[in-house]
C-alpha cells in the first residue's frame, strides 16, 4: 500500500513538472519573436524562383516567404509540396486537403514577405 502511494505521488509530481515547466511556456513567445524578425526580410520573385528543389525548397502564401525545406520529407503529400517550390502555393495551400492546424504550423516556416 505504500508502494502505491509512494508511486503515485512520484507521478504526481512528473506530471506537475511536465504540466508547469516554464521553459515549454516561453518557446512560443520566442519563436513568435523569433518569427517576426525573420519576416522583416523582403524577398523578390526572381530569388524565391532560385529556391525550386527538395533541398531547397521556398514558397509564397499571401505574400508571405516560406523556406519549408526541413518539412518536403514529411510533407503528407507527398511530392505535391514540390509542384510550385519557389512560386506561389497560395491556391494548393487553402485546398481542401489541408487540416486547420496546417494554418498555425506554417507560420514556423515564415522567412520574410514577398517584395511588391
Amino acid at each position: 500500500m505504500v508502494l502505491l502511494v509512494g508511486i503515485a505521488l512520484l507521478l504526481g509530481l512528473f506530471l506537475a513538472v511536465l504540466l508547469f515547466n516554464p521553459r515549454h511556456r516561453h518557446k512560443g513567445k520566442a519563436q513568435a519573436s523569433l518569427n517576426d524578425n525573420k519576416a522583416s526580410k523582403s524577398y523578390s520573385k526572381t530569388e524565391i524562383s532560385l529556391h525550386n528543389k527538395r533541398t531547397d525548397c521556398w514558397i509564397i502564401i499571401k505574400n508571405k516567404v516560406y523556406d519549408v525545406t526541413s518539412y518536403v520529407e514529411e510533407h503528407p503529400g507527398g511530392d505535391a509540396i514540390l509542384a510550385h517550390a519557389g512560386d506561389d502555393s497560395t491556391e494548393g495551400f487553402f485546398g481542401p486537403q489541408h487540416a486547420t492546424r496546417v494554418f498555425d504550423m506554417i507560420e514556423d516556416f515564415c522567412i520574410g514577405d514577398l517584395e511588391q
